[in-house]
């Protein structure tokens, strides 16, 4: 026979006091969630390029953690600056595209209309385009397609 315990959590929030290295920079969180960096990352990609290949070079040399923390920190500065100046000169656009992403199970294809605002504010006022690597292989990236195979059902 078995006996029925309840299980135990507790409640306190645990918070690492051991202090970061003084070699390593301080760097404080993107505070966004997953919508918003799905609606940047081909931009963060662009503008963060040259940081994350020395991100992931760096890791390439070593499996350690604590080996590549300087260049992680430079990558999250870099694309903390970049969401910094999207909402300062796309914010509308910006928040249209996320939310769009948020309510649709993040797929992309559900929400072309406010991504290509998104790209065209980004390229006027940033110089940033939306490239996909390795897409367009007839010199056409899936989000410039006017009649695309996969539209969102009607119900």
């Amino acid at each position: 026979m078995s006996v029925h315990q309840a299980g135990t959590t507790s409640s306190v929030e645990r918070v690492d006091l051991t202090p970061m290295p003084s070699e390593v920079p301080q760097v404080q969180e993107l505070g966004t969630t997953s919508a918003p960096l799905k609606s940047a990352a081909f931009f963060i990609g662009a503008y963060c390029k040259e940081y994350n290949e020395d991100f992931m070079l760096c890791k390439n040399e070593s499996r350690e953690p604590g080996h590549c923390l300087k260049e992680g920190r430079r990558v999250t500065r870099c694309a903390q600056d970049l969401i910094t100046k999207m909402r300062e000169n796309c914010l509308s656009q910006f928040n249209d595209h996320w939310n769009c992403l948020e309510k649709n199970n993040q797929e992309y294809y559900l929400c072309r209309k406010p991504e290509r605002t998104l790209n065209a504010c980004m390229f006027e006022k940033l110089g940033l385009t939306k490239t996909i690597p390795g897409g367009g292989l007839q010199g056409q990236q899936v989000h410039e397609k006017a009649n695309p195979i996969f539209k969102a059902m009607q119900k």
